[in-house]
């Protein structure tokens, strides 16, 4: 009888390890996802797991965004930091949203639409990297873009952002016509 009890006892420790092992720290809270395969094994090779920059996960309120740790991203990194539940964002819509640009290598905010209005605008409009790391974004969401040179501003710049300047960009969308 004691070798039975022992035995389902094993079982259940195993069963218990395997469930806590299998279940996320965030409460299980839904993971951003591309729609194209091609992007997900690149988000997977780029670390997507990896914590590059802590943001705050406040609805409606303008985000506090931490120092950028470690070296940049080489490949376009989309996270949601918050999930929103209303329209989702397609390459052909026209959006609404507050955005603040981080420099990846100073860490300094360089634009901020949270300080004058919302931002408008087709992602045929944007940079690359908004082009590829916004749609599928439904309004109420947050994301945060880390954006590497090649997909942003290259070797030129533009006004406040240096050459071959890695960007973050946290976008909060707010309307899609």
């Amino acid at each position: 009888m004691n070798r039975f009890k022992n035995g389902f006892l094993i079982l259940g420790v195993i069963a218990l390890s395997a469930a806590l092992t299998s279940c996320s720290l965030d409460g299980g809270s839904p993971k951003a996802e591309s729609t194209n395969n091609a992007n997900n094994e690149e988000s997977k090779m780029a670390g997507e797991g990896r914590e590059y920059i802590s943001v705050s996960a406040n609805a409606g309120m303008e985000p506090t965004i931490g120092k950028p740790e470690g070296d940049a991203p080489t490949t376009l990194i989309s996270r949601d930091i918050i999930v929103g539940t209303g329209e989702v964002a397609l390459v052909s819509s026209t959006l609404t949203a507050h955005y603040q640009l981080i420099s990846w290598s100073t860490g300094e905010v360089l634009q901020s639409s949270w300080k004058s209005q919302s931002f408008d605008f087709t992602l045929a409009g944007v940079i690359p990297g908004w082009q590829q790391g916004i749609p599928g974004m439904k309004v109420g969401g947050r994301r945060l873009l880390v954006i590497p040179p090649e997909l942003a501003y290259g070797a030129t710049g533009s006004g406040p952002i240096g050459p071959n300047e890695t960007l973050a960009f946290v976008v909060d969308l707010i309307g899609v016509q």
